[in-house]
């Protein structure tokens, strides 16, 4: 089927797709709404979720097969017969948004015109795991999402396509992450279009700047209220709403939600006042929504009614 795109009339291609996540499902949709054939789609496998452990497919999994879509879900694509099973599909490219397995090189090479990924940031800045909570986390000012070509190396490839964006100061990893996702689905339909008609430009990454995205360790999820106000703000926004940071008050953890900047001094920790004004290493925050361990979700005024933190408490 022929599709046009401005002065360009390009075929749909024969794909195979590879992702996980719910960032992976805006490109999936258009890549299927733009008439390309999407033979077989890759995902991690299922895995036990919610409290009676029972396994669950990812979100990519489940919407390929509510659309009739072969699923493959292997635990590794090293094994000879799993990377022939790959070949046999005869596809012109891979597509990999957030897959979470490593490609071996048998599989880079297997489709027409090679494997591409689309990443959440400006390569090479945030190559790896977590690229958009890493990008807020670590207070950058923008960053967008990008499609590469696929090398061995980790998200080391030339890079196809570009998207930036500002990351505004009330952003958090929920709305970047919409955000990118359905700019990248946009990103990547013009992208294959260009490739289809040997019109897309490569270009290598810059060999300064590389910094790395490791996935986000529950370790690194408390707060520490030594840090400064403007840290502490970056990382609440980073991980929220999951896997959430975290303080403790009354022997039970609290995740901070939201937050906003606030002005007084204190020992870290404290209270400054009723409204959950705490006192940082240097600075203030104020919180605005948080989720006490096995409840939902409350705005900070809320919260206080059934459990106040007066002047002068110390959050853990």
């Amino acid at each position: 089927m022929a599709r046009q795109f401005g002065h360009v009339r390009a075929m749909s291609l024969r794909l195979a797709f590879m992702g996980s996540p719910a960032f992976a499902l805006p490109a999936l949709q258009a890549l299927i709404e733009a008439g390309h054939d999407v033979a077989c789609v890759y995902s991690q496998p299922p895995r036990p979720a919610g409290r009676g452990k029972q396994e669950r497919p990812t979100p990519v999994h489940a919407f390929a097969a509510a659309h009739g879509i072969e699923v493959r879900t292997p635990k590794s694509l090293k094994r000879a017969d799993e990377q022939e099973r790959f070949a046999a599909l005869n596809i012109d490219a891979a597509i990999v948004v957030a897959y979470g397995l490593i490609l071996p090189k048998p599989i880079l090479d297997a489709p027409r015109l090679g494997a591409f990924n689309l990443h959440g940031s400006l390569l090479p800045r945030w190559r790896g795991a977590a690229p958009i909570q890493r990008a807020i986390m670590a207070g950058d000012h923008s960053t967008g999402v990008q499609v590469m070509r696929m090398e061995e190396g980790l998200d080391t490839g030339p890079v196809l396509a570009t998207f930036e964006t500002a990351i505004e100061f009330d952003d958090n990893y929920a709305t970047l992450h919409d955000r990118l996702a359905a700019a990248g689905a946009r990103l990547l339909i013009d992208t294959l279009a260009k490739i289809e008609c040997g019109e897309s430009v490569e270009t290598p990454q810059p060999e300064a700047g590389v910094t790395y995205a490791h996935k986000i360790t529950p370790a690194e999820t408390r707060i520490d209220w030594k840090r400064p106000a403007r840290e502490i703000d970056c990382m609440i926004r980073g991980l929220s709403p999951a896997p959430g940071a975290w303080f403790e008050w009354e022997g039970v953890r609290v995740k901070a939600l939201h937050a906003r900047l606030g002005q007084g001094r204190g020992e870290p920790g404290e209270a400054l006042d009723d409204a959950l004004l705490i006192a940082c290493g240097e600075g203030a925050v104020r919180l605005l929504r948080v989720q006490r361990e096995g409840r939902g979700p409350l705005d900070a005024d809320v919260f206080l009614r059934g459990s106040p933190v007066p002047i002068g408490s110390k959050l853990g």
